[in-house]
């Protein structure tokens, strides 16, 4: 076995392989039984009076805004590096250099100066990123009201997701816009992802950092660091898995139209938004690559002394 073969096999992202073959038979299995359930008369009648929609309220807007299409790259952009860095924290045994915060100024806490990685600490400093990036976006979407969208306002949204996820597992896919109305199963993902997934990520992560009080007794007994580590993981594959689904229904349900919505910033059917996206993903690789030592050694020494 040549060298090249050798350290291919020790990365811990070969290790997740198996789960490529293991998802095309689940999924294989699961387009099965959606067939066959589509196809009783009972599920005929609950499908037909559920589509898959709920009303949206009066008055919700219609379409995505330019400021939509930012914060969505931004977003992505930033969770996948997040992601990145989360990994590698958990997989490298013995980090190349190691980052000890500066205790002036806007970084001075009651804490003592700790001593991480220098993954963890771009972990850190990607999730700052991305809470500041989350604050504009729930403060964007009450404001103009984007927020009817992706929050559940009525019952019905719950036996309309079921009709949806059939209809998605047995191949035969919804007839939707989601410039004027989002299916159901899509709300409660969004929402989910918002609302629970993110502030999840986000307790958890503070719970973990260096800024998390540590004499305060009584809170880190209501609040114990076991508890946050056991859902911080699970959650990160969550957005995996979400990520992962997202784009792949996105290119299977119109791509070109799909990317135009959260990209081109319209409803057409062209290439505008596919190039912006296309775009998108050239700057995420680039920065996939470039998050080497190399280069976060000294942005980290900015804020703080970076040793080997």
């Amino acid at each position: 076995m040549k060298a090249s073969d050798k350290s291919i096999m020790a990365s811990p992202w070969f290790k997740l392989v198996w789960v490529i073959p293991a998802a095309l038979v689940v999924l294989f299995l699961v387009v099965l039984a959606a067939q066959w359930v589509r196809a009783l008369p009972a599920v005929q009648s609950f499908m037909t009076t559920y589509s898959g929609q709920s009303e949206l309220p009066a008055g919700a807007p219609v379409g995505f805004p330019a400021w939509l299409a930012w914060q969505h790259f931004l977003n992505f952009f930033i969770m996948v590096l997040i992601i990145r860095a989360g990994w590698q924290v958990r997989t490298n045994k013995r980090p190349t250099a190691r980052w000890t915060r500066n205790n002036t100024g806007f970084f001075r806490t009651k804490n003592p100066p700790w001593r991480i990685s220098l993954d963890l600490w771009f972990h850190y400093s990607l999730g700052w990123l991305w809470v500041i990036n989350g604050i504009v976006f729930y403060v964007l979407i009450f404001v103009t009201g984007q927020w009817v969208r992706i929050v559940p306002v009525t019952w019905d949204v719950f036996p309309n997701a079921v009709s949806v996820a059939i209809q998605y597992a047995s191949l035969n896919w919804p007839t939707e816009n989601g410039w004027v109305n989002y299916n159901s199963l899509q709300l409660l993902a969004y929402f989910a992802t918002v609302f629970i997934a993110a502030p999840l990520a986000i307790i958890t992560g503070v719970r973990m950092s260096g800024i998390w009080p540590q004499n305060a007794s009584r809170l880190n007994r209501v609040y114990p660091i076991g508890v946050a580590r056991a859902i911080h993981l699970p959650v990160m594959f969550y957005f995996v898995l979400f990520v992962i689904v997202h784009v792949t229904l996105v290119l299977a349900t119109g791509a070109l139209r799909n990317l135009n919505h959260m990209y081109g910033g319209s409803d057409a059917d062209n290439w505008v938004g596919f190039w912006f996206f296309a775009a998108s993903l050239v700057i995420i690789i680039v920065a996939w690559v470039a998050a080497r030592p190399l280069l976060l050694r000294p942005i980290a020494s900015l804020m703080g002394t970076v040793s080997r």
